[in-house]
């Protein structure tokens, strides 16, 4: 037997309470010989032994409330048959609901999600009068009591959103609401459709939910409700990239947009492109499953930002059908080169330099020695090659790339302990035996390395290598030598990205100052930070920041009023303007089997919600309601031993005025 409040426990010597005031009551009645009392104890003593029995009955009753009343403030837990029997229903249901975008696909009718709050709703109408019904949602995760179980289906935290679901965030919140509020026996019921993404079943917080469920005082059992049957055709969109830029004097937009989809059918998808007030249509050919396709839209001689979204035709699930994107006004290119190295400082400025109304404008160079005047409130990329910054210029600077900026690192040409990002540089390597580093592969489809909207490649196979240093840290790679060491890596800080070289654009170590890979690299990461200086941005649904929730958000994309924190959309606040998105794990298609997610949950026992509960494995119920009844019966038959007899009522019985018999039996007063 366990006790939720064992602490309780400490109280056990009260139980000799009533001992020590029989003890001290003793104490009030000195034995005084006198002569005529002797005629009484001769007649009385046939029936001491009696009294005596009775005396210690009263006693032990008194005692047993008092511990009775101990072990009920301390919430007992018993298991097995006793568990079943006493406490056959959970004092807590905890009812985690995954209403992720991937949830919204439909069979038989339904979505997912509509399936999940009917069959908990038919559940749980058995629980709802012997337990507390608790949800969680994978949107806000904030626990909520629900009153009945039929009011599950009508409760706004059940409705459809566009975010992602966190399983592992969601049993936390959970564990930390069993915590909070003592409660005894539990079960978590959780409905999902067993998106990998969404599970994330590498992730280290597993142990250590489970591990901590487990060492929990009462028993907590998990129940799976999974729909992860394979769904029927469905495709999706998403907008990898947008990059606005001048052409000729007039401006446009370079899209890059990904299509997935369910079988490979080989037909057209229809797609439909909102831009503003201007809405047009695309037949867009896919030969596979997959398909980046890059766009370019005019913009004319407009000068301002907008907004815009792809559509596709309804399908499986609406939610992963249309992509919101905006875009910013016309912003001037800046960008910044510190360089420790001077042949590197050059070609490095060149492909840096923005052009400005068809001039060319060289980058700014900054030396080492006046970084700490340095601003950068109008740059949109650094270029920094040499010792990594510490201190307030690494503050600076990771400020410059969280609002939307972008930085660049190459090689110091020397390892060293210093770290940005948790990235730094290792010990410098030199092709030997008249051998080259080479790069065979890198991503083509996004990134400064990708693609030209013509479909050409970049040189980089080409490129040749004398000297590398290798990239110590993170690792997102983008591009690899043919041994398997990166290149180029990135990684996302705030609305900006960090970006690191292995090699630099010197004789010495590489050919990268010939320009065929180095200009188009540099160019695009100084497009990309143009959104530091632009008030539109995308995000990501669930990811606005808690200061940017406090603000007056409006829906410009449709009539009706829209959520920020669950809904994709265009919002505006002020001159900010937002496009969220459903995130991009949404569209994973990888799906767990229920085998995989249950054993997640390792010793703590696991079952689907259709499975019955058989008695032999019952969890622990609290018996509190025994021991309560236990006190309450010995209250009564303490109280039925203390009234006096019927023969100790008559005075003629013994012959002895009544209060001389109480005196002589002190322990039935007391």
């Amino acid at each position: 037997m366990t006790f939720l409040q064992p602490f309780v426990l400490w109280a056990l010597p009260l139980v000799l309470l009533p001992v020590l005031i029989h003890l001290l009551n003793r104490l009030r009645h000195r034995s005084q010989p006198w002569a005529a009392m002797r005629f009484l104890v001769s007649a009385t003593r046939a029936s001491v032994s009696q009294a005596k029995l009775r005396q210690f009955l009263i006693l032990l009753f008194r005692v047993l409330v008092v511990l009775m009343l101990i072990l009920f403030v301390g919430r007992p837990l018993a298991g097995g048959w006793l568990g079943w029997v006493l406490a056959p229903a959970p004092d807590a249901i905890l009812i985690l609901l995954d209403r992720s975008a991937s949830m919204e696909t439909r069979s038989n009718g339904a979505t997912r999600r509509e399936q999940a709050l009917k069959l908990l709703s038919e559940a749980a109408r058995e629980y709802e009068g012997t337990s507390h019904l608790i949800l969680i949602d994978s949107a806000l995760r904030a626990p909520q009591e629900v009153a009945t179980a039929a009011s599950l289906q009508g409760l706004s935290l059940t409705t459809a959103t566009d975010t992602a679901a966190d399983l592992p965030a969601m049993l936390q919140s959970a564990l930390n609401w069993l915590i909070e509020n003592r409660a005894g026996t539990a079960e978590i019921w959780i409905a999902s459709d067993l998106q990998a993404s969404n599970w994330q079943p590498g992730d280290t917080r597993w142990n250590r939910l489970v591990t901590q469920i487990t060492s929990l005082p009462q028993k907590v059992r998990i129940r799976l409700l999974a729909f992860n049957q394979p769904a029927s055709a469905n495709a999706s969109v998403s907008v990898k990239e947008l990059v606005r830029r001048e052409r000729e004097g007039q401006a446009e937009l370079g899209l890059v947009v990904d299509l997935e989809r369910t079988g490979n059918t080989g037909e057209a998808i229809p797609m439909t492109l909102y831009l503003d007030d201007t809405r047009s249509q695309a037949e867009v050919t896919m030969a596979g499953q997959s398909l980046r396709w890059r766009h370019k839209v005019a913009l004319g001689s407009k000068r301002g930002g907008g907004w815009g979204k792809f559509e596709l035709p309804a399908d499986a699930n609406p939610r992963d059908n249309t992509a919101y994107f905006v875009y910013g006004a016309e912003t001037t290119l800046r960008a910044a080169v510190v360089a420790t190295d001077p042949r590197s400082a050059r070609p490095l400025r060149v492909a840096a330099s923005a052009f400005v109304k068809g001039e060319r404008r060289p980058a700014d160079a900054i030396a080492p020695a006046g970084l700490e005047s340095a601003t950068w409130a109008e740059h949109t990329l650094v270029v920094w090659q040499g010792t990594l910054p510490e201190g307030t210029v690494a503050d600076r600077l990771r400020s410059f790339v969280e609002e939307g900026g972008v930085a660049i690192f190459f090689p110091s040409g020397r390892a060293e302990p210093q770290r940005f990002h948790g990235i730094g540089w290792g010990e410098v390597q030199v092709a030997e035996g008249g051998k080259e580093f080479r790069i065979p592969r890198w991503d083509e489809d996004q990134g400064p390395l990708a693609k030209t909207d013509e479909g050409l490649s970049l040189p980089l196979s080409q490129t040749t290598f004398h000297r590398r240093q290798p990239i110590a840290g993170q690792k997102n790679v983008l591009a690899a030598f043919d041994d398997g060491e990166p290149f180029l890596n990135r990684q996302k800080l705030g609305r900006g990205e960090v970006f690191f070289c292995a090699s630099l654009p010197d004789s010495e170590w590489s050919s990268l100052a010939d320009g065929p890979v180095l200009v188009p690299m540099i160019q695009r990461l100084l497009q990309a930070g143009s959104h530091r200086l632009q008030h539109a941005s995308t995000i990501e649904c669930g990811e606005l920041s808690a200061a940017d929730l406090n603000r007056q958000w409006v829906c410009v994309d449709a009539t009706t009023a829209k959520d920020i924190r669950t809904e994709a959309g265009v919002y505006r606040a002020g001159e900010r303007l937002v496009a969220v998105n459903r995130p991009a794990s949404e569209d994973e298609p990888e799906i767990m089997e229920l085998g995989d997610a249950q054993r997640l949950f390792g010793a703590l026992p696991c079952q689907t919600l259709t499975e019955r509960r058989a008695q032999t494995d019952a969890l622990q119920g609290e018996v509190w309601r025994l021991f309560l009844f236990a006190m309450l019966t010995f209250l009564l038959v303490e109280a039925a031993l203390i009234l006096p007899s019927r023969r100790a009522q008559s005075p003629a019985a013994t012959g002895v005025p009544r209060g001389k018999l109480a005196e002589a039996t002190p322990l039935e007063s007391a």
